[in-house]
């Protein structure tokens, strides 16, 4: 009966492997190779990852405001799901149609949205100059596409989705018979939230941390459409080497599996801290 049941994960299993095995393995063989054009031919190298110390800034922008933005998610999520999770379902179900809602809009659209708002003759600026804020300090308009501000801001909008549902899911799910016990024994609201709820709630933060950095910090729409292109994040330095002027699909797979492999660590790392998180509040 279980031989049977295997048999319904091979679409699966093959669906893996022409989608993200064979991906990573054509990327890998790209990284550690390069085009030799006086043989015609590509030759073992890893040159590539050698010559990648010339986009340290960019590895370092793009780790900087995946992190800011996770951190503004976080600050911003946390209180959010915590109130949506001690109202009433009705309150609950209007509440997550509201947070969905922009979700089933594409993710461009959203994008080019802020554009909008945030240009220099954009909505915001319009604004500020109705109310002579723009008069006040003496300059035509307030630049914010091209900065990283733009960039953080169309991580937080487009991402804070991911880290309110987690950690909504696991406060929701909170046995109340604990947060009643500690009342009992005479632990205020403060301390019943900082003993109990939040190191309870840690492993729907660790998911929403995990599913707000991957994406922000291998990003490229958002930086480019918001940062102006002055905001170049490994995303673009990525697209940039496929599809490019200066295209070198070597060293573009070569920073692709460096991100990848960052990324895994960091997402190991995160995992093996819930999971203590986990033990140490069973205990």
């Amino acid at each position: 009966m279980r031989n049977k049941r295997s048999w319904f994960a091979v679409p699966y299993v093959i669906w893996m492997a022409l989608f993200v095995v064979i991906p990573i393995v054509i990327m890998a063989v790209y990284a550690f190779t390069a085009a030799d054009p006086a043989a015609n031919a590509t030759q073992a190298t890893l040159d590539n990852f050698t010559g990648m110390g010339l986009y340290l800034n960019v590895f370092l922008r793009s780790f900087w405001l995946a992190i800011l933005a996770t951190l503004v998610c976080l600050l911003i999520g946390y209180p959010v799901s915590y109130w949506m999770a001690k109202e009433g379902p009705r309150f609950q179900r209007l509440a997550m149609a509201l947070i969905m809602l922009p979700m089933w809009m594409n993710f461009l659209l959203r994008t080019y949205s802020w554009m909008s708002i945030l240009e220099n003759n954009g909505l915001l600026n319009q604004l500020f100059r109705a109310i002579g804020l723009l008069d006040l300090l003496g300059v035509d308009h307030i630049q914010m596409v091209g900065t990283s501000g733009a960039v953080v801001l169309g991580m937080v909008y487009n991402y804070l989705p991911f880290m309110i549902l987690p950690i909504y899911s696991v406060i929701l799910k909170l046995d109340g018979s604990l947060i009643e016990a500690a009342r009992d024994l005479g632990a205020d609201s403060a301390r019943v939230f900082r003993k109990v709820i939040f190191p309870l709630s840690l492993p729907g933060i660790l998911s929403g941390v995990t599913m707000v950095f991957v994406p922000s910090v291998s990003t490229f729409a958002i930086s480019n459409l918001l940062g102006g292109g002055k905001q170049t994040m490994l995303g673009d330095l990525i697209e940039l080497q496929f599809l490019g002027g200066a295209y070198n699909p070597h060293l573009g797979a070569a920073i692709s599996m460096v991100m990848m492999v960052i990324v895994v660590v960091c997402m190991v790392v995160m995992n093996h801290f819930g999971e203590g998180e986990e033990q140490a509040v069973m205990l």
